[in-house]
């Protein structure tokens, strides 16, 4: 789930010339807790968008839909040579998008199909995540739902999974399914309470919590808990997660009826659920940095630049921009962008030319898809946006 430095191939940066729209990012209210003491710096910026700048007031941002005609695509990790994987929640495959391009766009290939996905519900190929040392083991993690449990595996493309991590629950929702990488070079995977409540606060339980693991599935050293590949706990349903240009790391929640979050995960950190949802000034348990009404929310993917996190919400149908501090605070108020213009939003990713690719959802049973979806859409930001491109 973090961007590694790879440079972007040439034909890939021919292919995004082409097919820019240029929209204008709105300012809109909503909770957020306070941010530590801190000098608010400099943020990072992008090339200014050759595109011309729409009427209104805000930041610019150039998207870019570099594929169509997907169905759910949930995660996005990318590859040494600037392309990209992406999973298929309902139809078990991993496509790769990218890097080579042609008329409509980057090219999009089966790459492989997870044959032991049972898809239902909110359940089916989640999370993916790409080794490392790809280079060098041609390694890819992949999160699932199968026929008795979510699972993680391991293989090479084209290759047999190999078990890593089995025995998450499952059910029809809340599955979790977030994966990736974190700066310390262990494994981190987000599971959901799979309905079971009381099971976020169960520290035997992989039900509600953010684990970290080692390639093999062990507990990684320095974890909390003895022999627990647990991280943290007392989450509700967390899909997506990041980590700033701090390495500290960020989860974004599914709340029940009223609040949404982000989180800054810490090591062995209580987020409360199911006693608290949002802030709930109970001293028990770390308060969210962010939160919002799930109508304007029920976000999915997170990505983070150096000091801007982006968040993909389904219900909210657009995308949500937190600038933080140094000390990883929220500076000033989020701001909302692309809102119902593309429907749901599902996963977001940094790519490693400092870009944010974000999928659309239309097609999970609660969208209202049309025929160029789904899609995979590239977002850069200019004048004085995070990033760089």
């Amino acid at each position: 789930m973090r961007a590694r430095p790879y440079p972007l191939p040439g034909r890939l940066r021919a292919a995004l010339a082409a097919s820019c729209a240029t929209l204008l990012l709105a300012t809109a209210g909503c909770s957020f807790g306070d941010p530590p003491p801190d000098p608010a710096g400099e943020p990072p910026s992008f090339p200014t968008p050759s595109a011309t700048p729409g009427q209104g007031v805000g930041q610019e941002v150039v998207t870019t839909v570099l594929a169509k005609g997907l169905r759910v695509p949930w995660a996005i990790a990318f590859l040494p040579d600037g392309g990209a994987l992406v999973t298929e929640r309902d139809s078990g495959r991993i496509l790769q998008v990218g890097p080579e391009s042609g008329p409509q766009g980057l090219n999009v290939t089966v790459v492989q199909t997870l044959t032991e996905v049972a898809a239902a519900g909110e359940g089916g190929l989640l999370g993916i995540a790409v080794s490392p040392a790809y280079a060098q083991d041609r390694t890819v993690f992949a999160y699932f739902t199968g026929d008795t449990d979510n699972r993680i595996v391991r293989f090479t493309l084209g290759g047999k999974p190999v078990p890593v991590l089995t025995g998450i629950p499952k059910a029809g929702n809340h599955n979790g399914g977030g994966l990736g990488f974190g700066p310390d070079g262990f494994l981190y995977a987000s599971t959901g309470d799979a309905g079971e409540r009381d099971a976020a606060q169960d520290r035997k339980s992989l039900a509600g919590k953010i684990l970290r693991i080692t390639p093999q599935g062990r507990p990684a050293p320095g974890n909390p808990f003895p022999d627990s590949p647990v991280w943290s706990l007392g989450h509700r349903n967390v899909q997506g997660f990041a980590w700033d240009g701090g390495e500290r790391m960020y989860a974004v929640e599914f709340g029940q009826n009223t609040w949404d979050e982000i989180n800054q995960i810490v090591k062995g950190g209580n987020y409360g659920w199911p006693v608290v949802e949002g802030r709930g000034g109970d001293k028990r348990y770390r308060e969210p940095i962010v939160q919002w009404r799930t109508s304007e929310a029920s976000c999915s993917g997170l990505a983070a630049t150096q000091r801007l996190l982006v968040t993909s919400c389904l219900r909210g149908k657009r995308l949500w921009l937190v600038e933080l501090t140094d000390a990883g605070g929220v500076l000033g108020q989020p701001r909302e962008l692309l809102t119902d213009r593309y429907g749901r939003l599902r996963a977001a990713a940094a790519a490693p030319d400092g870009s944010i690719w974000v999928s659309t959802s239309n097609h999970d049973g609660r969208g209202d898809p049309v025929p160029e979806d789904d899609r995979i859409l590239r977002l850069v930001f200019g004048e004085g946006g995070a990033g760089r491109s």
